[in-house]
C-alpha cells in the first residue's frame, strides 16, 4: 500500500512539472510578433504606405506602394507592424521589410526600419 501510495505522488509530480511546464512555453510568447490575420485590412494597407512615404523622405527615392505581401504585429507600448511589401522604383518592383511602431492614441507613427529583402 505504501509504495502504491509512492507511486501516485511520483506520478501527480510528473503531471505537474507537465503543465507547468508547458505553461512557461507559453509565457515566452508574450511580446512576441502574431501574424495578421486580414492583411488586406485598410489600417494595414495605411501602415504600408505610411512606411513607403515615410522611407522615400528619408532616402530621397520615389517608391510606389504595389501591395503589402505579409505582415506580423508585437504589441509594446503600442504596436509594431512588421510588414513584407511590394514597392515599385520606377519598372523595377522589389519586396521590403517595413517596420512601423504606432501608437494610435497619440497619433504617433515611426518608421523603424526599411530594408530590402
Amino acid at each position: 500500500m505504501k509504495l502504491l501510495n509512492n507511486v501516485a505522488i511520483f506520478v501527480l509530480l510528473i503531471l505537474s512539472v507537465s503543465v507547468i511546464s508547458d505553461a512557461v512555453k507559453k509565457d515566452v510568447l508574450v511580446g512576441g510578433y502574431t501574424p495578421i490575420k486580414d492583411i488586406k485590412d485598410p489600417h494595414v494597407a495605411e501602415i504600408a504606405q505610411f512606411a513607403v512615404t515615410e522611407y522615400g523622405k528619408q532616402s530621397g527615392t520615389k517608391l510606389i506602394l504595389v501591395k503589402v505581401i505579409k505582415g506580423e504585429t508585437q504589441v509594446v507600448s503600442g504596436t509594431n507592424y512588421r510588414l513584407v511589401l511590394a514597392a515599385k522604383d520606377k519598372s523595377v518592383t522589389k519586396n521590403y521589410e517595413a517596420i512601423v511602431w504606432e501608437k494610435p492614441w497619440l497619433h504617433f507613427r515611426n518608421l523603424t526600419s526599411f530594408k530590402p529583402l
